[in-house]
């Protein structure tokens, strides 16, 4: 299968393209969707070419005509979107896009919604979860007046993208401005869970059955906690809690949960309606969740699979790759590699 995956940022803030590319290219051909010329998979081997994309923001007209553009060149039949911007676009409109001819495993536009951060606290009491106290804030107004009375450190979170720990109202002040000023409003204001943080990746089949999961705990982080080593873990409860989320709402494709565990009690943090960028990581220890994601596409009977070893180690590590500017200014210019 012709399979395009896009988020080929491949810093210390990763984007998933490559590891799903890495689960994919045994049996499929893998071509990348970026939006940017500087994202470093646009010069790796992993993925073999490189198409520019335009920006969500310019709308649906300008995504289907690049998108019938590679079905003439490339015949691609499907895609894995991976970034939370360009998701409400791909799913609005995941109708039009398949009858181009692009099979797409994605959620509905109603689950896509039911999973934003202002909407979190009715899902955990659904999935018998704790969320932890959420104001929704428009002003700095608000955020000054919640500090009156919250104890510092406070989560400052988009409602779809960014979150940073503030330990004082002027830090606040500063991440409010931050995120609004990139990612519009509201702004949360969550209260600080302790505990060791664990996730989950998983996919749905869109009728309630849970394909594939893993689940891990962090060990350490980069300096805006993204994972850096984890090890596999086996936790019923958030195993059950993932079976209990695709039941409930039906979830297609992939997912992420990211909770807090407290001795016994799982606080729910965000649900990731994509893949996160440590997924190669499920592929690595048996469970490979992108070749399942386009096994649904196919309509392919697949039976579940949440069995995995513990205790097995997961290592981020940066590397370098040496190119030709010619590649970088024919990307640019010529719109692909």
């Amino acid at each position: 299968m012709i399979v395009a995956v896009s988020g080929l940022n491949n810093t210390d803030n990763p984007a998933p393209a490559v590891p799903v590319a890495k689960s994919l290219v045994a049996n499929h051909r893998v071509i990348g969707l970026s939006y940017d010329p500087n994202e470093p998979a646009n010069f790796m081997d992993i993925i073999e070419k490189k198409y520019l994309m335009p920006y969500p923001s310019l709308g649906i007209d300008e995504l289907k005509n690049r998108l019938s553009y590679l079905k003439s060149k490339e015949n691609l039949e499907a895609i894995i979107p991976n970034l939370d911007a360009e998701l409400p676009l791909y799913i609005k409109y995941q109708d039009e896009i398949e009858d181009m001819g692009i099979k797409l495993c994605l959620p509905s536009l109603e689950n896509f919604e039911l999973r934003n951060k202002n909407n979190l606290d009715k899902l955990s009491k659904n999935l018998d979860l704790t969320y932890p106290k959420t104001r929704e804030i428009t002003s700095t107004k608000e955020l000054c007046k919640i500090s009156e009375s919250a104890t510092f450190p406070l989560m400052i979170k988009g409602n779809y993208y960014k979150a940073y720990k503030v330990y004082n109202l002027q830090s606040a002040i500063e991440a409010f401005y931050t995120i609004s000023n990139e990612w519009g409003f509201p702004i949360l204001v969550q209260d600080v869970v302790e505990g060791e943080e664990i996730n989950l990746v998983g996919v749905g089949d869109g009728k309630g059955e849970l394909k594939g999961a893993v689940a891990i705990k962090k060990l350490t982080t980069t300096s805006i906690g993204k994972i850096w080593t984890g090890i596999t873990i086996q936790n019923q409860k958030l195993m059950d809690i993932a079976n209990s989320f695709v039941s409930n709402t039906k979830w297609k494709g992939p997912f992420e949960l990211e909770c807090m565990i407290d001795n016994d009690k799982i606080y729910l943090i965000e649900i990731n309606p994509r893949f996160p960028a440590w997924v190669y990581f499920a592929t690595g220890v048996g469970i490979n969740l992108p070749q399942m994601v386009i096994d649904i596409m196919q309509d392919k009977d697949i039976e579940p699979k949440l069995t995995y070893p513990s205790n097995k180690m997961y290592v981020r590590f940066t590397d370098e790759v040496i190119t030709d500017f010619n590649d970088f200014t024919t990307l640019l210019t010529k719109k692909e590699l």
